[in-house]
């Protein structure tokens, strides 16, 4: 094993970064529209002095243009020239920033409801979401929509942000009850560990330094929250999967054959030259005999690298298939499913649709909806017309051929899916693998 590789795997296994001794911690801003998602944003990167001179200078210009006395922080990450003139969030915005103890990768996600589709893509990969509510409306129902959402996606830690503490005077009382209704809005979803926070992200007020007007709040500022919350688990601790993208094939180092890589990022695991693996869904067993990263030849790797992989056996695989190690997915072609719908046209039973898996796609058709979730109650109610733009529901799918899929509690990457239109490629929804598929179902 080459050093570089080896003082590199240890350190990722660790979840310690070499040079900050916290690692990396992925994070995604949500909840309704003007709750301060994104002066929340601009507050971090300004306060922990993330902001580029050249940066300030143009959100200061451009704040003054407004008449404003102080630069708007929101500008920071409102990078977009649409949002920049309408002063609304359209997109995800995704800002790098760093502190001695950790790193962040903040995803800040709009808040209308009609761009729910930008939320699930920022929290898709989420460690942490901060859900902000606005201290003088409360819990609305977009909030409860966007917590339907991590629930849903299994993002490990939450914080709930009571923002705009400013507005009602800093006052207790209103920071509890909200804290309380959300509690209790929410039970039924299962999110996981949920800090509350009130704070002013205009003021500054508890999200990088501690508040001196909130005296009654005794825990942490955001910040130190963030900086502090453990990491999520780490995918090398997974058994081993790598979705096949590409297929190359290159002369062997005396010329007098070739060979056949199969390339890929490895969605979770170890991979070592030498490791027996299994072909799914074809089931076609072999052994790792070569292993390149960044163009070097290596004896190890690990999720999520990048990887090009040779095999003992000259089999046939093509893109699609998944390389892993026992314990292996079965392949299926009935899946049971919680989707998000994210088109304006609603998705309905005995729809034809391709399904989208890591690098696989192939037909299927939507054999039921089980149901609908409404969100303002948490509850699951029976669905009859389909599922419209931003519901969340259930869905029994039959594919055209096998696919190797993971449940989305035991592994993020290979328990998710898209369902695309056959017609125009649009994106119709995304969904999650439930436990209670069938594994014994006939493939």
């Amino acid at each position: 094993m080459s050093t570089d590789v080896a003082e590199a795997g240890a350190d990722h296994r660790t979840g310690v970064s070499a040079s900050r001794p916290g690692g990396l911690l992925r994070l995604a801003t949500c909840g309704s529209v003007d709750d301060g998602k994104s002066t929340l944003v601009g507050r971090l990167l300004y306060d922990t002095k993330s902001v580029l001179a050249d940066q300030l200078a143009a959100i200061e210009e451009v704040s003054r243009r407004r008449g404003q006395d102080d630069p708007d922080l929101a500008l920071l990450t409102d990078g977009l020239r649409a949002e920049r003139e309408q002063g609304i969030t359209i997109d995800v915005a995704y800002r790098y920033f760093a502190t001695p103890r950790r790193r962040f990768i903040l995803a800040d996600t709009p808040g209308h409801v009609q761009y729910t589709r930008n939320m699930v893509t920022g929290a898709s990969t989420a460690d942490l979401a901060v859900i902000l509510v606005d201290a003088r409306k409360g819990v609305v129902e977009q909030t409860m929509r966007h917590a339907a959402i991590t629930a849903l996606l299994r993002v490990p830690h939450v914080v709930l942000a009571v923002n705009k503490m400013d507005a009602v005077d800093y006052d207790e009382a209103t920071f509890t009850a909200i804290v309380r209704e959300f509690t209790e809005r929410t039970r039924e979803l299962g999110l996981a560990d949920v800090v509350a926070v009130p704070m002013s992200a205009l003021a500054g007020d508890n999200v990088v330094e501690p508040s001196t007007r909130m005296d009654w709040y005794e825990g942490e500022t955001l910040l130190s929250h963030l900086e502090n919350v453990p990491l999520g688990a780490d995918p090398t601790g997974k058994p081993l999967r790598l979705p096949v993208q590409y297929v190359i094939r290159r002369p062997s180092a005396d010329r007098q054959t070739v060979e056949r890589w199969l390339a890929g990022q490895l969605a979770s695991g170890l991979l070592k030259v030498g490791d027996p693996v299994v072909v799914q869904p074809a089931g076609a067993t072999s052994t790792v005999v070569g292993l390149s990263v960044l163009g070097r030849e290596t004896d190890l790797a690990w999720a999520p690298h990048s990887v090009a992989v040779r095999l003992a056996d000259d089999i046939d695989v093509s893109r699609g298939e998944v390389l892993a190690a026992d314990p292996a997915p079965e392949p299926l072609r009935r899946l049971t499913a919680t989707v998000c719908h994210l088109d304006e046209r609603p998705l309905r039973k005995g729809q034809r649709v391709l399904l989208k898996h890591t690098t696989r796609t192939v037909p299927a058709v939507v054999e039921e909806i089980t149901y609908r979730t409404d969100v303002a109650i948490a509850r699951r109610l029976p669905c009859e017309d389909g599922l419209s733009a931003n519901d969340i529901g259930g869905v029994r799918i039959l594919t055209a051929e096998p696919v190797a899929v993971d449940t989305y509690v035991d592994n993020r990457r290979t328990g998710s899916f898209l369902l695309i239109d056959p017609q125009d490629g649009a994106t119709l929804s995304a969904g999650m693998v439930d436990a209670s598929t069938d594994r014994r179902t006939d493939h």
